[in-house]
Protein backbone atom coordinates (compact mmCIF):
# COMPACT_ATOMS: atom_id res chain seq x y z
CA UNK A 1 0.00 0.00 0.00
CA UNK A 2 1.33 3.55 -0.82
CA UNK A 3 1.48 6.05 1.60
CA UNK A 4 0.64 9.51 1.05
CA UNK A 5 3.58 11.94 1.22
CA UNK A 6 4.81 15.40 1.11
CA UNK A 7 5.15 15.59 -3.00
CA UNK A 8 1.66 14.33 -3.40
CA UNK A 9 0.05 17.08 -1.84
CA UNK A 10 2.98 19.62 -3.46
CA UNK A 11 1.93 17.97 -6.61
CA UNK A 12 -2.07 17.94 -6.24
CA UNK A 13 -1.22 22.27 -5.11
CA UNK A 14 0.67 22.41 -8.26
CA UNK A 15 -1.98 21.24 -10.75
CA UNK A 16 -4.71 23.40 -8.84
CA UNK A 17 -2.44 26.29 -9.13
CA UNK A 18 -1.62 25.62 -13.26
CA UNK A 19 -5.67 24.62 -13.54
CA UNK A 20 -6.25 28.04 -12.14
CA UNK A 21 -3.50 30.45 -14.38
CA UNK A 22 -5.04 28.39 -16.98
CA UNK A 23 -8.82 29.37 -16.27
CA UNK A 24 -7.29 33.28 -16.17
CA UNK A 25 -5.22 33.04 -19.29
CA UNK A 26 -8.13 31.69 -21.62
CA UNK A 27 -10.94 33.05 -20.33
CA UNK A 28 -10.65 36.79 -19.90
CA UNK A 29 -14.63 37.54 -20.53
CA UNK A 30 -16.33 36.44 -17.58
CA UNK A 31 -15.65 37.97 -14.47
CA UNK A 32 -17.21 35.16 -12.27
CA UNK A 33 -14.84 32.78 -13.60
CA UNK A 34 -11.32 35.19 -13.23
CA UNK A 35 -12.94 35.50 -9.05
CA UNK A 36 -13.25 31.82 -9.45
CA UNK A 37 -9.73 31.11 -10.67
CA UNK A 38 -7.84 33.47 -7.99
CA UNK A 39 -10.02 31.28 -5.09
CA UNK A 40 -8.59 28.26 -6.78
CA UNK A 41 -5.08 29.64 -6.86
CA UNK A 42 -5.71 30.76 -3.03
CA UNK A 43 -6.59 27.06 -2.22
CA UNK A 44 -3.71 25.92 -3.67
CA UNK A 45 -1.47 27.44 -1.92
CA UNK A 46 -3.22 26.99 1.18
CA UNK A 47 -2.75 23.52 0.69
CA UNK A 48 0.79 24.02 -0.01
CA UNK A 49 1.08 25.47 3.47
CA UNK A 50 -0.85 23.01 5.14
CA UNK A 51 1.30 20.14 3.94
CA UNK A 52 4.29 21.78 4.77
CA UNK A 53 2.70 22.15 8.75
CA UNK A 54 1.97 18.78 8.77
CA UNK A 55 4.89 17.32 7.60
CA UNK A 56 7.39 19.87 10.01
CA UNK A 57 4.90 19.32 12.88
CA UNK A 58 4.60 22.68 13.71
CA UNK A 59 1.27 25.18 13.57
CA UNK A 60 2.87 28.06 11.96
CA UNK A 61 1.50 26.88 8.37
CA UNK A 62 -2.02 26.42 9.73
CA UNK A 63 -1.93 29.71 11.02
CA UNK A 64 -1.23 31.41 7.90
CA UNK A 65 -4.12 29.19 6.30
CA UNK A 66 -6.68 31.34 8.44
CA UNK A 67 -5.32 34.65 7.71
CA UNK A 68 -5.50 33.47 3.66
CA UNK A 69 -9.01 32.27 4.23
CA UNK A 70 -10.02 35.44 5.61
CA UNK A 71 -8.33 37.32 2.68
CA UNK A 72 -10.32 35.42 0.53
CA UNK A 73 -13.53 35.68 2.19
CA UNK A 74 -13.20 39.75 2.00
CA UNK A 75 -12.17 39.27 -1.36
CA UNK A 76 -15.23 37.07 -2.55
CA UNK A 77 -17.46 39.11 -0.76
CA UNK A 78 -15.98 42.89 -2.56
CA UNK A 79 -15.46 41.06 -5.44
CA UNK A 80 -19.29 40.11 -5.99
CA UNK A 81 -20.57 43.36 -4.57
CA UNK A 82 -18.71 44.94 -7.44
CA UNK A 83 -19.97 42.08 -9.81
CA UNK A 84 -23.61 42.96 -8.69
CA UNK A 85 -23.27 46.64 -8.93
CA UNK A 86 -21.67 46.68 -12.41
CA UNK A 87 -24.02 44.08 -13.90
CA UNK A 88 -27.13 46.50 -12.46
CA UNK A 89 -25.19 49.73 -14.15
CA UNK A 90 -24.06 48.03 -17.64
CA UNK A 91 -26.17 44.85 -18.01
CA UNK A 92 -22.83 42.60 -18.63
CA UNK A 93 -20.35 41.48 -16.82
CA UNK A 94 -17.72 40.51 -19.58
CA UNK A 95 -14.30 42.34 -18.94
CA UNK A 96 -13.65 43.22 -22.38
CA UNK A 97 -17.10 45.35 -21.87
CA UNK A 98 -16.00 46.89 -18.77
CA UNK A 99 -12.93 49.00 -19.68
CA UNK A 100 -13.53 52.60 -19.10
CA UNK A 101 -14.27 53.76 -15.69
CA UNK A 102 -16.61 56.78 -14.56
CA UNK A 103 -16.11 58.98 -11.61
Amino acid sequence: MTEIGLNHFLFLAAVLFCISVAGIFINRKNLIVLLMCIELMLLAVNLNFIAFSYYSATLSGQVFVFFILTVAAAEAAIGLAILVTLYRNRRTINVSDLDEMKG
